[in-house]
């Protein structure tokens, strides 16, 4: 696993935008997995501006997203269909019918996750997935003691999850208790992770994610296992990783790509 400390917020973005772009020039049809949260919204903001500013071209990509609050429907203020045209595919030249969200308001979830992952596989799987961390150490919404070989599915929310969300609605009884999400298995099948974590709540979830066991209970240390994850890290979040002055080291004195 890479892990790139950054001095900033800003940085971080940056360079896991970089990521990205560099998968899309050099793969125009890439197949993009994103993610909902504060995390990912540098990215995002770098996205748009090498799209306005430099031509990075999104017209034959494809777009899956991680989850979907359940009940809300896709013009919800709240909804993750919502927050990702805000913040991104309003601003970027990404044709609509490549874009996907899971939908909270099917009326058959089972029958609607696995449509979903047929459309990944239809779509020759993931080229790259961003991922966020919660406090508690999930991405996407597979909480603590999810499956590690878990698929889209129906997940319940714990009750931290919903309390770290609730500032996001007028009032905590709002929040959804269930979501539609991409299972820790779906997400290990993209070929490139870029993890972002940003603050000092995510510090003591990240360091158990990267130098801790693999266990179900912290659903991010499942990247362990994935043969190309890379994580960016602001200074506040890397600041309980043990190995900070080897990933340091490695940064300083990579090899020279050809």
């Amino acid at each position: 696993m890479e892990v790139v400390i950054c001095k900033t917020y800003d940085e971080m973005s940056r360079k896991a935008a970089a990521v990205v772009a560099d998968v899309v020039r050099t793969k125009p049809k890439a197949v993009l997995g994103f993610a909902t949260g504060s995390s990912p919204l540098g990215i995002y903001k770098e996205l748009i501006r090498l799209h306005k500013k430099e031509g990075l071209n999104f017209s034959k990509v494809t777009t899956f997203n991680l989850d979907e609050y359940v009940g809300l429907p896709a013009d919800h203020p709240q909804s993750y269909w919502t927050f990702m045209h805000e913040n991104l595919f309003n601003h970027i030249n990404v044709p609509k019918k490549n874009v996907h969200v899971p939908s909270g308001t099917s009326k058959d979830h089972a029958a609607f996750c696995a449509k979903y992952e047929k459309g990944i596989r239809d779509a020759g799987g993931l080229d790259v997935q961003i991922l966020g961390i919660g406090s508690d150490g999930h991405i996407a919404f597979n909480e603590p003691g999810s499956s590690l070989g878990s698929r889209t599915r129906l997940v319940t929310l714990t009750e931290q999850t919903v309390d770290d969300n609730s500032r996001f609605f007028e009032r905590r009884e709002d929040v959804p208790r269930h979501a539609i999400s991409m299972g820790v298995g779906t997400v290990l099948e993209a070929r490139k992770l870029v993890m972002v974590a940003s603050g000092k709540n995510k510090a003591s979830a990240l360091a158990a994610a990267i130098e801790g066991p693999v266990t179900c209970m912290i659903t991010a240390s499942a990247l362990q296992l994935h043969p190309d994850p890379i994580v960016f890290a602001d200074e506040d979040a890397a600041g309980q990783l043990k190995m900070t002055a080897y990933y340091r080291w490695i940064q300083n004195n990579k090899p020279a790509v050809p």
